[in-house]
């Protein structure tokens, strides 16, 4: 292994070099430090981001380990042993290039189009930690038509096949974690959030393609906060102001929640940040009680210079993680690494020093000697962790995947599919190599499947890692939910462990308070449409959820409660015999009925007095038996309303009713006929009797039948539902159909009451034994009056109390009649019986 070095002697980024060659035994040392030592074949190269972070040298063991598996497995890549070559970057430009170019020379000296050593052939390379880097080499590679496989870029880059075909992603599609993301925000309700990204080309991105989905998903971004350039960190900490913004922005009571697009520029000066303030100041509450939502390229890793480095801010962050499985063998690998088995591995040596702060013997540097004994366990896991990491994950199935498509490659080979029978790795050719690769599908040793999609990405999702930190440093990382390629979202959130100023329960990120089912949002003037007030409902219209925009009315047959949250089923309203009201009115018209069918009887029984004699007893038998069948009537009033009461209701009461009134026409009109029959000369005599009465009777009951027929034929009554008049009830009624026929109906009633009444009146002083015009103008006062008033009161209440109102005005109609008539009638033949003979009438006269 060959390794650049800065002017302090720090490996930075790397970039690691596989090579392949037929029937070699052994494998590549890591840490082979001069090209005799590199085996010669086929020749793959991996680009490294590890710095000062002793956490990423995994990164070098999970390809050194990758390869030891593939050498050590009879079945893939039989006679072919591979070895790894390592190049550093150090995240800058020109030097990814030029090391880019070495790895195309093959040699110590850039001699592009040129290689030394004919056996040396590079056909794909794995890099890199940083997207700025990984595109240097991409724009060189893609000349080349070399596979370049990435293991960790995961910011947007657009259409990325069609400017860089040689270009594949070990990494999910970014889209699967935009949408993870906001379901993660929809799932726990949060709406009011911080922004943090970096202030570059990718941060720019992030914000354009990640803040319309969440405005389109009612999440409003509180700050969107740029972090500068890590060349600038030290301007914003000496600039006081700038750094109080900073510290303002973050430290915002009112924001809960932070998502963090942790690209390394964005963590690191996130990392710097706490830092300082911590420096100036104890960590408050109002830092410490943020959730830290981060997306996938973030990683728990302290620099060297930052031990003590405080993490308790971020206990309970959520992050997004490329999706990740146990290789067991793994730990067990690193377990088993020791300086003294390394010794031709200065890279090795030098991670040693840095993640035990320890210096080898040979140092004359006051620090604490290393003895080679430390173990990497013992290792807090912000410095080195023993599982594998996400991204130690993606090169190590990076590796694998390079490994399985040469052997595809030479298994056809042998098939006779590239038609070459001499082709062996020196003579591989990286265009040839992109077939085999695109299409490569295997099941790992943890049992995944990996394999790319048409946009040479690789087929998988995210994981929702929940981190919680402890005081000595310690992490634990726990898989809680995951985002797979069909979107399908999913979450344990009692598997979630929040920061202790939580207190376990669920945090609030909201621009205010949600608005309870009963009420609507209203927007604030002036604010995001994630801050607004919460007005109640207008009548008649509910809201059954939280958070609504607008309330809506229930459906027929339904109506809100007294909370406006929910819809009720209506009762039906209409006027039953088992209610009160009911069950009074039927006791009126039975009574009422009962003392009519009386009256009937004491006439019947004393029909040969003068009393029942006087003003045609036909007429007053048939008015008893109208007026009984009028209060016998208003039981079809009561009770569900069905087609046929409908119809009977007010045909009956019409008619009978009519009947009655034309009886007591009839008999003001014989009043006054007898009264001028019996004038000397006269000659109405011939007109006294049945058929003077029977004229006027077939007369007023013809024009009612001819209003009822046309009535009926027309439009008749009907049984109705009336879902709007009353809030909380359904009225089941019966509609009169032809409002003008049943207006007419009554007005012919009232007619004839008004002429009654005059003629009554008129002929109330006649001087005629037994005059009944005075009894009949009292009768028909109060049939009047109780018409006239009706009218108003029928128009202006609903429901059941309509049909309350014409049975009271039935049943007062009819007692006006009936008390105002024959009550003096009834107190004479019952209580003074001798007042009804002849003689004494005479006598009296």
């Amino acid at each position: 292994m060959e390794m650049e070095r800065d002017e302090q002697g720090q490996p930075n980024a790397s970039i690691f070099c596989i090579t392949a060659i037929r029937a070699s035994p052994r494998l590549f040392d890591v840490g082979a430090t001069s090209s005799e030592d590199i085996p010669t074949g086929a020749f793959v190269g991996l680009k490294n981001g590890i710095g000062s972070t002793p956490k990423n040298y995994q990164h070098v063991l999970s390809l050194a380990f990758a390869v030891k598996e593939i050498n050590e497995n009879p079945i893939i890549l039989p006679n072919v042993s591979l070895g790894f070559h390592i190049f550093d970057s150090y995240t800058n430009a020109k030097i990814t290039h030029q090391n880019t170019l070495k790895l195309l020379s093959v040699s110590e000296k850039i001699v592009p189009n040129f290689k030394c050593d004919k056996k040396m052939n590079m056909i794909a390379v794995i890099g890199g930690l940083d997207s700025e880097i990984s595109f240097h080499m991409a724009t060189i590679l893609s000349i080349y038509k070399i596979p370049q496989i990435s293991y960790s870029i995961l910011a947007p880059i657009g259409d990325v096949r069609t400017q860089l075909p040689a270009f594949y992603r070990m990494v999910p599609n970014e889209n699967y974690q935009f949408i993870g993301l906001v379901q993660l925000l929809k799932y726990f309700q949060w709406t009011w959030i911080g922004v943090i990204v970096s202030d570059n080309e990718i941060g720019e991105m992030f914000g354009q393609t990640v803040i319309p989905m969440l405005s389109h998903h009612g999440v409003c971004v509180g700050f969107h906060e740029r972090t500068p350039s890590l060349s600038q960190v030290m301007e914003i900490v000496g600039s006081f102001e700038t750094l109080q913004a900073k510290i303002n922005s973050l430290t915002n009571p009112e924001i809960k929640v932070i998502v963090v697009n942790a690209e390394p520029q964005t963590t690191t000066w996130l990392k710097w940040f706490l830092y300082f303030y911590s420096m100036l100041e104890n960590i408050s509450e109002n830092l410490l009680g943020k959730v830290w939502i981060m997306t996938a390229q973030w990683d728990f890793s302290a620099e060297t210079m930052q031990r003590a480095f405080d993490i308790e801010p971020f206990c309970g962050t959520l992050s997004f993680a490329i999706h990740t499985n146990e290789v067991v063998e793994f730990p067990e690998f690193l377990q088993r690494l020791h300086p003294g088995t390394e010794t031709g591995n200065a890279f090795f040596r030098m991670f040693w020093e840095q993640a035990f702060n320890c210096l080898w013997a040979s140092s004359h540097e006051d620090k604490n000697n290393c003895t080679g004994e430390e173990k990497l366990e013992s290792l807090p896991a912000t410095l080195f962790e023993m599982s594998m990491t996400d991204k130690s994950y993606s090169i190590y199935n990076a590796v694998h995947a390079i490994a399985h498509a040469l052997d595809n490659m030479f298994k056809s080979k042998v098939n006779g599919v590239m038609g070459n029978s001499r082709l062996c790795p020196p003579n591989v050719q990286p265009w040839q190599f992109h077939s085999f690769l695109k299409s490569i599908s295997f099941n790992n040793s943890a049992g995944e499947l990996v394999s790319f999609d048409e946009n040479g990405e690789l087929v998988a999702g995210f994981d929702i890692i929940n981190w919680i930190t402890f005081p000595n440093q310690s992490i634990v990382k726990v898989k809680v939910g995951s985002i797979l390629p069909s979107q399908e979202f999913t979450l344990n959130k009692d598997a979630i462990s929040w920061h202790r100023t939580f207190n376990q329960a669920l945090p609030i990120a909201q621009c205010n308070d949600n608005c309870h089912p009963g009420y609507r949002r209203k927007k604030k003037e002036g604010k995001p449409f994630c801050c607004y007030d919460c007005v109640p409902c207008a009548d008649g219209k509910i809201s059954n959820q939280k958070d609504m925009d607008d309330c809506f009315k229930c459906q027929e047959g339904q109506y809100p409660n007294q909370n406006k949250d929910q819809c009720l089923p209506k009762v039906l309203n209409f006027l039953s015999f088992s209610e009160p009201l009911g069950i009074m009115l039927a006791f009126l018209s039975l009574s009422f009925s009962l003392i009519t069918a009386s009256v009937l009887g004491i006439f019947i029984k004393h029909k040969d007095t003068p009393i029942v004699k006087a003003n045609n007893r036909d007429l007053t038998y048939s008015l008893l038996i109208c007026l009984l069948l009028c209060f016998l009537c208003t039981l079809l009033f009561i009770g569900l309303p069905q087609t046929l009461t409908c119809y009977l209701r007010q045909t009956a009461f019409g008619i009978i009713f009519l009947l009655a009134v034309s009886c007591v026409l009839a008999k003001t009109i014989n009043v006054i006929v007898a009264f001028m029959a019996n004038k000397p000369g006269s000659r109405m005599r011939n007109c006294l009797g049945k058929r003077l009465s029977n004229s006027i009777l077939l007369c007023c009951f013809l024009i009612q039948i001819i209003i009822y027929a046309v009535w009926l034929s027309s439009n008749p009554p009907f049984q109705d539902f009336d879902l709007d008049s009353l809030a909380e009830e359904i009225i089941i009624e019966c509609n009169e159909g032809s409002v003008i026929m049943f207006c007419c109906s009554l007005g012919y009633l009232l007619f004839l009451g008004i002429v009654c009444f005059v003629v009554a009146f008129l002929a109330r002083k006649l001087p005629d034994t037994f005059n009944e015009a005075k009894l009949i103008t009292f009768s028909m006062l109060v049939f009047c009056s109780v018409c006239l008033s009706f009218i108003p009161v029928y128009l202006s209440t609903k429901g059941k109390y309509l049909v309350a109102v014409e049975v009271f005005y039935i049943l007062a109609s009819g007692a006006g009649l009936l008390g105002c008539i024959f009550f003096p009638k009834c107190y004479i033949i019952i209580v003074k019986p001798e007042l009804n003979s002849k003689d004494q009438l005479i006598r009296r006269k």
